[in-house]
């Protein structure tokens, strides 16, 4: 309990960071009476510019950063239980592949021009793709490995989908455009993306807390979990379309962000340990904290630039990972 609470308290900090910090400096008090203004009707005297900052562009880009980190994070949970692989990540499913096919089936081609936007056609992608995955995977078996076959051989076709477009048919400046979205971009984003990813970040960990015991069950694999009366199939079904669904929202926002969902699980296993009604919330309030973090570097590590929020997660990622990877070895 006590770590939980400090986790939501670092959260709450990091959130009233990510609000202050930019390339106009705002007081954390300054921050306070912003959001106040706007939540409880309070009159604090600020200037407009000020407001505007706080509510109407860092806010709202601080909560979906929290959002998209709790979904990844939950997401590598889920995936590593069902899967029995610790290199499973959220990605691993093709959906990301998809949702960069989507995205520029807009961009660039044009399609549904005017009535979808960049993110609706990157979700309908990552839907497409996982749909193609699962139907792929259910025609050989459908057991883990080949699972993650067939992911691999998803990704593998949808980034060459990508791939085509992109050389055939951009500009040097859609091109550009393309790349930039594709290594994870917060840059655009507002309150209806708030409205999108923190319910489906709620939504999702609901449901893996309610699945709990069925992923602990699904450890030690299929078949265990099935002598304990759990409707394997189903179940899988379930978890595996939370999870894609997740994915879908957080890649159609923020584009494809790496290593979140592979590293934060297997750091919050050290924290908690391999329990999933303790893992799960671990492996939540972590991603939402590292997210706000990288954001925050991202928008400060280079004066007048901001670097592509995927490129700092793999950047700090990488060799956590590897530490993650060197002190398991020492213990085993």
């Amino acid at each position: 309990m006590a770590l939980a609470m400090a986790a939501f308290v670092l959260l709450a900090f990091m959130i009233s960071l990510a609000v202050s910090i930019g390339e106009i400096s705002i007081p954390l008090s300054t921050t306070a009476k912003a959001v106040s203004n706007r939540l409880f009707g309070t009159d604090f005297e600020l200037s407009r510019i000020h407001q505007g900052i706080v509510w109407d562009y860092r806010l709202s880009r601080a909560l979906v950063a929290a959002s998209a980190g709790a979904s990844l994070a939950l997401s590598g949970v889920i995936l590593q239980a069902l899967l029995r692989n610790p290199l499973a990540e959220p990605y691993v499913l093709g959906i990301s592949a998809g949702a960069s096919t989507g995205a520029v089936c807009i961009m660039i081609l044009g399609l549904g021009y005017g009535v979808l936007g960049l993110s609706s056609g990157a979700f309908i992608g990552a839907v497409v793709a996982f749909l193609f995955v699962g139907l792929l995977a259910a025609g050989v078996g459908g057991t883990s490995e080949r699972i993650i076959l067939c992911g691999v051989a998803g990704s593998q076709l949808f980034n060459a989908l990508t791939s085509y477009i992109v050389t055939t048919s951009a500009n040097a400046e859609q091109a550009r455009g393309v790349m930039f979205w594709l290594l994870g971009s917060m840059s655009g984003v507002r309150w209806p993306d708030v409205y999108l990813s923190g319910p489906i970040a709620i939504t999702g960990f609901v449901i893996c807390m309610a699945h709990v015991r069925v992923l602990d069950a699904f450890v030690f694999g299929t078949d265990a979990a099935a002598s304990l009366g759990i409707a394997v199939r189903r179940a899988q079904i379930v978890l595996l379309g939370t999870t894609a669904f997740m994915i879908a929202a957080v890649v159609s926002i923020v584009g494809s962000i790496g290593f979140v969902g592979l590293v934060i699980p297997h750091a919050a296993r050290f924290m908690v340990g391999p329990s999933h009604d303790r893992l799960l919330p671990a492996s939540a309030l972590g991603g939402a904290i590292f997210m706000v973090a990288a954001d925050i570097v991202s928008r400060i590590i280079i004066p007048q630039q901001i670097l592509p929020i995927g490129v700092v997660t793999a950047l700090f990622g990488a060799p956590a990972f590897a530490i993650i990877l060197y002190r398991a070895r020492r213990t085993a």
